[in-house]
């Protein structure tokens, strides 16, 4: 099948953003992000305006919303950075990396407390993107960490709302484990491994619980998808139809791929490192996407609703 590349009609919602990244729609019409270099969620109002709504240690890179308006953050523990003109990217974990770990930030207050560190006794490396489900819990990636001559595996992960019950689901995910999804009828989770390009799917069989596809699977789960060239997966969001919509870099492209492991829809972006999208507005069509290179949180039409999320 050949899939058509579009070149969005966007509109940039705010610039001057540092790496921004895991856009989570608020309640009020703002959207918070974080921005990963300054250590800072933020919150863009409709017009463009920026506030700060906290800072944190380490470095916040997935966000969600959780039970009682909090926001949930992966913090991946620390990158050394790249910039030049126009341009900043992560490099290497950080001389003063600190740890992963899952927190918990009160919107309101901008008090931040930690919930998770370790998984049996492992320690979290630099957890990136996190889910809610139907069930009170939520689903989560370790990308690991990326040093000068070594790296961690990635893997898939699941907690209760309180950050207790923590399990490792799928491991080892060896690209790392980045974007996370759950199918709209609960049934699969999806993780986006990135330097692979492949997009995963295990079968849900309880929460926590994933089934198990044997040998040759290195992680128990079934490839779906293996993007075409040279393309590294970041997030992903979830269409109401089941869709599966990827960020993907190095291309710089919004990749729509369906449940069967089909690429439905290629949306090309202006920067190389469009790295998350979510879904908004009343009638969830509303698309905003973290253009991070260059700092901007852009919006965009979409042509099918997302899913709507829990406590979203």
């Amino acid at each position: 099948m050949t899939v058509t590349v579009e070149t969005p009609d966007l509109r940039i919602v705010t610039d001057g953003l540092r790496f921004p990244e895991g856009p989570v729609c608020m309640p009020d019409g703002s959207v918070a992000l974080v921005e990963i270099e300054a250590r800072r969620i933020t919150r863009v109002a409709a017009n463009g305006a920026k506030s700060t709504i906290t800072t944190v240690t380490g470095a916040p890179n997935g966000l969600a919303p959780g039970p009682n308006g909090m926001l949930y953050v992966c913090n991946n523990g620390g990158f050394s950075w790249h910039e030049e003109p126009g341009l900043l990217r992560p490099g290497f974990q950080a001389a003063d990396y600190s740890g992963g770990r899952i927190e918990r930030v009160d919107p309101a207050t901008g008090s931040v407390e930690t919930l998770i560190r370790a998984v049996d006794g492992r320690p979290l490396r630099g957890p990136n993107d996190l889910m809610f489900d139907a069930h009170g819990g939520f689903w989560f990636s370790d990308l690991g960490k990326v040093r000068a001559r070594d790296r961690d595996h990635g893997g898939a992960y699941y907690a209760k709302a309180d950050g207790s019950g923590a399990v490792e689901a799928a491991f080892p995910i060896f690209g790392g484990a980045n974007g996370i999804g759950i199918s709209p009828d609960g049934k699969t989770v999806y993780v986006a491994e990135t330097e692979t390009g492949r997009l995963w799917a295990w079968d849900v069989e309880a929460p926590g619980r994933l089934r198990k596809e044997p040998w040759p699977s290195s992680n128990g789960g079934r490839v779906i998808c293996q993007f075409p060239g040279y393309r590294r997966l970041d997030s992903i969001a979830i269409a109401a139809s089941g869709n599966i919509i990827v960020a993907t870099l190095v291309a710089g492209e919004i990749t729509t791929v369906s449940p069967a492991g089909e690429i439905l829809r290629v949306v090309k972006m202006p920067e190389r490192m469009p790295t998350n999208i979510c879904f908004g507005g009343p009638d969830m069509r509303t698309a905003y996407i973290t253009l991070s290179t260059s700092g901007k949180l852009a919006a965009m039409r979409w042509d099918e609703p997302g899913f709507r999320l829990p406590h979203g």
